[in-house]
């Protein structure tokens, strides 16, 4: 049985400029650091929006499993999984689709969850961000410069891995993956030669690598983890990709 988690990061933008939430219009804020799962109105920016976002994918039966402030400040992830097959794909789409309606309308969810703890309804889901206008965006260098981009780490295993010697099939699969990095990195979404830039927790695009719990490169190993997708890659497409290279093509 195959399982796959994919880690799904996006930025939040203010409405008419696509500037970042949270960040002064035209300017800055302090450097990358302290906003990395951070807490505080000058660290967490649309943490309302991500909540309802929460809420409306376990109502909707998504399987959600986290949600987490990113690196860079107005930037956060959602994770699904674990999922098995394809049924990856419908949930990350699903989730995405929930996202786009929760930021049609910026009305916070918190306060109203807090009351309605068990209920969410459906007509909530598509009003949480229309008076703050956010808008989702899924480009995987939305600001360029000395700040962090935003992938879809696809984490994957098959039975075998999961198995006790596993780690002799994962490094098998490691080995088919990095023969075949041309053809992933092209899959793997658009724009994302401004993300794999060696820098920002990434490996270089044209460089394959792997490393136990190294976030600098294209594979890390603590789960089997595949950093190289852009945030806005096709997760049918990835997720068929990782399985045919590492099952089913012969080197």
């Amino acid at each position: 049985m195959i399982r796959y988690g994919i880690e799904q990061e996006y930025t939040l933008l203010q409405k008419d400029i696509n500037w970042p939430l949270g960040w002064p219009v035209g300017g800055f804020p302090g450097p990358q650091g302290p906003y990395y799962c951070g807490v505080g109105a000058d660290k967490s920016f649309g943490r309302d929006v991500v909540d309802a976002h929460y809420k409306a994918c376990l109502y909707a039966g998504i399987n959600i499993s986290g949600i987490n402030g990113e690196v860079m400040p107005g930037q956060w992830e959602f994770q699904v999984g674990p999922s098995v097959g394809i049924s990856a794909g419908d949930e990350v789409w699903v989730a995405r689709y929930i996202l786009e309606a929760c930021t049609v309308t910026l009305v916070s969810l918190f306060s109203f969850s807090m009351e309605y703890s068990n209920v969410l309804l459906p007509s909530a889901m598509q009003r949480i961000a229309e008076i703050a206008g956010v808008v989702v965006s899924f480009d995987p260098k939305p600001i360029p410069g000395d700040w962090n981009g935003a992938g879809a780490h696809t984490n994957y295993s098959t039975k075998s891995m999961r198995n006790e010697g596993g780690i002799a099939v994962i490094k098998k699969a490691i080995e088919k993956l990095g023969l075949r990095h041309k053809e992933h990195i092209a899959a793997y979404g658009e724009g994302n030669e401004r993300r794999l830039t060696g820098r920002h927790e990434t490996a270089d695009i044209h460089t394959f690598s792997w490393g136990v719990a190294n976030r600098g490169a294209s594979i890390r190993v603590g789960y089997f983890e595949d950093r190289r997708p852009a945030s806005n890659m096709d997760p049918y497409v990835v997720t068929s990709m990782i399985a045919e290279t590492t099952i089913l093509w012969k080197p």
